[in-house]
């Protein structure tokens, strides 16, 4: 993670759209800057930013609450990446990386869980989907007390 970011636990849940949101801004900090996957986003989708953010915490409220008004498909989505830059195991290994570490720097209790196994269930799709590999993970999802 970025050093210059204040990464201190919030001390609460992953339970509404303002904490998906500080998820969402802290993640994608992370993976614009990152030498594996900033160039997915930055040169080969050209993201903007602030949409790409605000679109995926919706998609995360969608896929936590069961509410929100996210549309699209995500897996598409990659899909197109894929073609235009081949996207491997690699990859999606180290973006739940990113994710699981960006979840546990500053959330706690059963949504920031469920994210968590949500993330991974979402990798192993698209990653068998897209490279027509399974992706070989095993990530210790656990309770912090």
């Amino acid at each position: 993670m970025s050093a210059d970011k204040d990464m201190s636990s919030r001390g609460c849940d992953l339970d509404n759209e303002e904490e998906i949101a500080e998820l969402m801004k802290r993640f994608y900090s992370d993976i614009a800057q990152d030498e594996m996957l900033g160039p997915f986003f930055n040169d080969v989708a050209q993201v903007n930013w602030d949409e790409h953010v605000d679109h995926i915490g919706k998609f995360w409220c969608r896929m936590l609450f069961g509410a929100g008004d996210y549309r699209g498909n995500p897996l598409e989505a990659h899909m197109r990446i894929h073609m235009l830059s081949p996207i491997r195991n690699e990859n999606f290994q180290h973006w739940l990386e990113l994710f699981q570490e960006n979840v546990d720097s500053g959330w706690e209790g059963p949504y920031a869980q469920e994210i968590k196994r949500k993330a991974v269930k979402i990798a192993l799709v698209h990653s068998r989907m897209i490279t027509g590999e399974p992706l070989d993970v095993l990530l210790h999802i656990t309770d912090k007390k």
